[in-house]
């Protein structure tokens, strides 16, 4: 969507990061409302875990760009990758400082709705920090157009199931997504895997993830607990808030297992224009297509 440069700050000094969309997003209406939405977030959001905005006179600029701490580290997406699976003291920690972080954007009642291990940074100074308010926008911002049906409606691989079935989105959203994370973290692998992101999201809305214990066994059963109880279904099911899902990974020792991994549900196939927008905007696409390939052809025959 956009390139990201290291720039010296001349004015207040050190480095700066200066992220300037790529022409064809400046040119789609809806790729460059999500760069703006992200500037305008990014400038209101206020926390030591969440990447910082430097304000610079919009008089002054020859195009449209805006600019941030630089970062100096790496993605957590970069050492899943490289390490995988994560000890488990190792990730219910990121998980915990996930939590934190995620916490300060909750106090201003905004919904990050695209956490995933691409957008936190791990940096050299053991901060961990939020990125890419993109798609962020108010607790229960509403439902999301049919029209945006593309990547800007988010990752598939890290979306809860009431964003997949376009309801509204609150704080357990991003639990759900930061479970998921944590059990890549733990397991090695993503719990609903798929080459069609579609046909990925649609699984969890209709069925559970195999027991992280039965991807990896040294897992303990507490920590098998607090993932699938984060990856619940139904919001209402899930950690209310990032600050219960944090306790429960500080603590694990005292998180009772009731079970959850023996009464996991297969997820079922099952097709729902209406609760399965992503799936409503590849028919859609995928009809637009097929009709004027019809109409090429009523032409030419007629000619």
């Amino acid at each position: 969507m956009a390139t990201i440069y290291r720039a010296d700050d001349r004015l207040r000094g050190g480095s700066v990061a200066v992220k300037v969309p790529l022409k064809k997003v400046e040119n789609d209406p809806a790729s460059f409302g999500r760069f703006q939405r992200e500037e305008r977030i990014c400038s209101t959001l206020c926390g030591s875990m969440l990447l910082k905005f430097v304000p610079v006179d919009d008089a002054a600029k020859s195009r449209s760009y805006f600019v941030t701490e630089f970062l100096d580290g790496c993605t957590l997406a970069y050492v899943i990758h490289r390490r995988r699976p994560l000890p488990e003291r190792d990730a219910l920690r990121i998980a915990s400082v996930a939590c934190q972080a995620l916490s300060q954007m909750h106090a201003r009642r905004i919904i990050h709705r695209d956490v995933k291990p691409a957008n936190i940074m791990i940096c050299r100074n053991q901060r961990l920090c939020l990125l890419d308010f993109g798609l962020a926008a108010e607790a229960d911002a509403g439902q999301v157009l049919l029209a945006s049906m593309t990547p800007l409606f988010g990752t598939p691989e890290y979306m809860a199931p009431e964003q997949v079935r376009n309801k509204g989105n609150d704080e357990r959203t991003d639990v759900y997504s930061l479970g998921v994370i944590l059990y890549q973290m733990l397991t090695g692998v993503l719990p609903f895997p798929g080459d069609e992101p579609w046909v990925a999201a649609q699984r969890r809305v209709t069925g559970d993830p195999p027991a992280p214990r039965s991807v990896n066994p040294a897992i303990t059963p507490q920590a098998e607990e607090i993932v699938l109880h984060a990856l619940r279904r139904a919001p209402e099911d899930r950690y209310q808030t990032v600050s219960e899902f944090q306790a429960a990974l500080d603590h694990p020792e005292s998180v009772h297992v009731t079970g959850l991994s023996e009464r996991l549900q297969a997820p079922r196939f099952r097709v729902s224009l209406l609760g399965t927008p992503i799936l409503a905007g590849v028919l859609i696409g995928v009809g637009s297509v097929l009709a004027l390939v019809g109409l090429f052809l009523l032409i030419m025959h007629h000619r």
